[in-house]
């Protein structure tokens, strides 16, 4: 069986431990590196993170570059720890991996993997996007490289979760998702308006805690504190598997239903700041001047159907069977 070659960018956060244990678990994916980058937690602490994630599911072969601790413009706006915990890991005060992050900048490895394995390699984002839009910066050709860029963020035609107006990926570097969503490359938009739709119930994670493997088991006690999170903030019964549900795709891309529109950010400092703005994919319309700043942008393939309990299914039969 033919591997996808897989490079996760990614800020643990416990949605980013259970997406980066499905990736491992399956036989289908081949984790190439994970690059860390701030976001739910500052990035030394991501990068930590990272690190305990691979060494306990026994990948301490897989290199790990820690990248941006903070957006293009801006400072770092201090994480979420009412989220995912002061740890970014629910809390659960593990120690640290006895490994390390290697010397490269997370855009210089990530440039490195792609380039090396012209048109093989899924980048798969699931925090802000600005180490990938310093990797674009750094060697444009990637857009003609990568297989595919999967991104974990936006809410194209719902509202947002950071704020009414914006998601949180995206909020926390606008500037770098205007770069990212503007690049000539294949990209697939996974945000609010499919990842709501993926609600792991209570009964499913439960079993999932009674998995035994030192990185199950490890996923298994930090998910209660987002459960406590979604369950009092979003008043579901369990968790979104936001991070996870890029990754589904990859493996059952019928369980989605996609639209193709060229995208904006909105990098003001008002109380938009941070929408995904979809335009009309019509090149005709997109002569209008009112939609001028949308002229000569790529389509975006957004994600805005899913048979969401499909794929929680398919995520807890994988999990289930890896028990990494």
């Amino acid at each position: 069986m033919d591997k996808r070659l897989l490079l996760i960018d990614t800020d643990p956060g416990v949605d980013d431990a259970m997406a980066i244990q499905f990736a491992l678990g399956l036989p289908q994916f081949d984790v190439q590196a994970l690059t860390t980058v701030f976001g739910n937690v500052a990035v030394e602490l991501a990068t930590t993170n990272a690190l305990r994630l691979l060494h306990l599911a026994g990948r301490a072969d897989i290199p790990v570059a820690q990248g941006a601790a903070h957006p293009l413009a801006g400072a770092f706006n201090g994480g979420a720890a009412f989220v995912h915990g002061d740890d970014g890991q629910g809390n659960t005060d593990y120690p640290p991996a006895p490994t390390q992050a290697v010397a490269q900048p997370a855009a210089e490895l990530l440039a490195e993997v792609i380039s090396r394995h012209p048109g093989q390699v899924t980048l798969v984002a699931l925090g802000p996007l600005t180490n990938l839009a310093h990797a674009l910066r750094l060697r444009p050709g990637l857009v003609h490289e990568v297989a595919e860029v999967v991104v974990m963020g936006g809410n194209a035609f719902c509202a947002g979760n950071a704020t009414p107006a914006a998601e949180a990926n995206v909020l926390s570097d606008p500037d770098a998702a205007d770069v990212v969503l503007g690049a000539d490359w294949p990209l697939t938009l996974f945000g609010l308006d499919v990842t709501q739709q993926v609600n792991m119930p209570g009964a499913v994670l439960d079993e999932l805690a009674r998995l035994t493997g030192p990185l199950s088991a490890y996923v298994g006690q930090m998910v209660p504190f987002y459960r406590r999170f979604c369950e009092r903030m979003r008043q579901i019964d369990g968790i979104f598997v936001h991070d996870a549900t890029p990754l589904a795709y990859l493996i059952a891309p019928e369980l989605f239903r996609f639209v193709h529109h060229p995208v904006r950010v909105d990098t003001s400092p008002g109380i938009g700041r941070g929408k995904t703005w979809p335009a009309p994919s019509d090149p005709a319309q997109l002569q209008r001047p009112a939609l001028r700043p949308w002229l000569g942008r790529p389509n975006v393939k957004i994600a805005v159907g899913v048979q969401g309990s499909a794929v929680v299914s398919r995520l807890r039969e994988e999990l289930l069977k890896s028990n990494l």
